[in-house]
């Protein structure tokens, strides 16, 4: 009794984990030498060339008799099922013909059984778990899912399964009365996933004059295609369609004149300008519309030569007054302020030229005087105010003329800080006498108030006005020479 309770205090108090000391490693070097010296030793038990040794399959019989020899023809003869079934139970019975005590089985056996053992039950789980499928048996498909591929749905029938989300092939229907019907029975259905997708189907199998011929009369199919063809982006079919004899609201073209805005590339804005040209709009809107695309025409070629002569350094405007901007994609006044700027000078035949860019877009003479006139104001070029302002009749006697009135001049060459001598020129060539003081009393056009209170033989103004200049200077002495001729005209 007292040897038991012993033993029990033993096994409570033991343990088969050790501390740690420095010395572990060389216990588990030395643990794995001794393994290397087994195996070593069984290498030098276990023969290579067992010929001589008796060699036993998994069924327990030795290779090479009557027996096994019947056994393994027979299992050769069965199905690739059964052999994985038998090869299962050889496994199965593998484990239990493994020698006991006092076997006459070689240990070579032994070991060569065992490896061809591990890799019969690799193969099997890989058979069994391919890819974590499971190789239970599945049931059978309704009927009815296997028609999807066949011919026996109708139109009608196809859209409603369509509905439900069914997968179904649309090639069957090939003639152009299938795929009407299909369209027709569609857009009943009132589902637009079904029409679009009917409608992608027809875009991709029929031409595109039928195609467009047969929506004329499909209003709710033709906007579902419009829709379609925005949102995926493809211009040039759209394009295609609104050019047809369709029916279509003003809006709906105006819509897609002004995708050009969304259009970043200035090739493609141009070759979408080009295809919006034959739109139906009206005869006046269609005008605009070329102008447009020849306007950025025009940009694209300007706007190339300008900047090579501006990186080349070959103009000494540009070196003086360099471009703050691209004139790609500008206005037209705008535009045209640039030719003023920089090619003023230019023959009529350049497309640079203002002249040309006035009678190709034919610009009305009072815009181009006033682009023009800021321009060369802007620039300090005098005399070509002069002669922009300047004209000849047909007698040769030239004249000044002004389609925006010279007040306006006169405002313009203000703002660009003109001087007095240019200001007063253009100041007394304007016709009505109120504005014409308050003008020149403004811009400080001595000259020009004394010259017209002397026509309007105005005493009273002239005394008040000589208040205003300077002592001693030219201005009083001209008042005072013109009030002296009104005392001596009086009398």
């Amino acid at each position: 009794m007292s040897r038991a309770r012993v033993d029990e205090e033993e096994y409570w108090h033991s343990s088969k984990f050790r501390a740690f000391t420095f010395d572990d490693e060389d216990d588990e070097l030395s643990q794995l030498k001794e393994s290397k010296r087994a195996v070593n030793s069984l290498r030098d038990i276990v023969d290579d060339d067992d010929d001589d040794l008796e060699r036993v399959s998994w069924s327990g019989e030795p290779v090479g008799s009557i027996s096994w020899s019947i056994k393994e023809t027979a299992s050769g003869s069965t199905s690739s099922l059964d052999g994985r079934d038998s090869s299962l139970q050889k496994v199965s019975s593998s484990y239990a013909a493994l020698p006991k005590q006092g076997s006459s089985y070689s240990l070579s056996s032994l070991f060569k059984g065992f490896l061809c053992a591990t890799q019969l039950c690799l193969s099997l789980s890989a058979l069994t778990d391919t890819g974590g499928k499971n190789y239970a048996p599945e049931l059978r498909r309704p009927k009815a899912d296997y028609k999807d591929y066949s011919s026996d749905w109708s139109p009608r029938d196809t859209v409603r399964r369509m509905q439900r989300g069914k997968v179904c092939s649309l090639e069957r229907f090939r003639s152009l009365q299938d795929k009407l019907v299909l369209l027709d029975e569609a857009v009943a259905g009132h589902d637009g996933n079904v029409i679009t997708a009917v409608l992608i189907f027809l875009k991709r199998t029929l031409r595109r004059e039928i195609l467009f011929r047969e929506l004329e009369v499909r209003q709710v199919a033709l906007c579902h295609l419009i829709h379609f063809l925005r949102e995926m982006g493809e211009q040039k079919f759209l394009l295609d369609l609104l050019r047809t004899d369709c029916f279509f609201p003003l809006s709906l073209q105006l819509s897609q004149y002004r995708e050009h805005l969304n259009i970043q590339d200035v090739e493609k804005r141009r070759e979408f300008l080009k295809g919006c040209i034959g739109l139906p709009f009206s005869a006046e809107d269609n005008s605009h519309i070329q102008d447009h695309y020849t306007l950025l025409e025009r940009q694209i070629i300007i706007e190339a030569n300008d900047r090579h002569l501006e990186m080349a350094g070959q103009s000494e405007l540009f070196r003086k007054y360099p471009r703050k901007a691209s004139i790609l994609n500008m206005p037209l006044v705008t535009t045209l302020f640039y030719s003023c700027f920089y090619h003023y000078t230019e023959a009529e035949g350049t497309f640079s030229s203002p002249s040309n860019l006035k009678k190709t877009f034919k610009i009305p003479d009072k815009q181009y005087v006033l682009t023009a006139l800021a321009a060369r104001a802007k620039l300090r070029a005098w005399g070509d105010v002069d002669a922009l302002l300047t004209t000849k009749n047909w007698l040769g006697y030239t004249k000044k003329k002004a389609p925006i009135g010279f007040h306006r001049v006169v405002e313009i060459l203000q703002r660009n800080n003109a001087p007095v001598q240019v200001l007063q020129e253009y100041v007394r060539l304007v016709e009505d006498v109120e504005t014409r003081l308050n003008l020149a009393t403004k811009y400080k056009c001595h000259d020009v108030v004394i010259e017209t209170y002397r026509d309007l033989k105005d005493r009273i103004q002239l005394t008040a006005y000589k208040c205003k200049v300077e002592r001693g200077s030219a201005e009083e002495e001209k008042i005072n020479s013109i009030l002296s001729n009104m005392v001596r005209n009086a009398y």
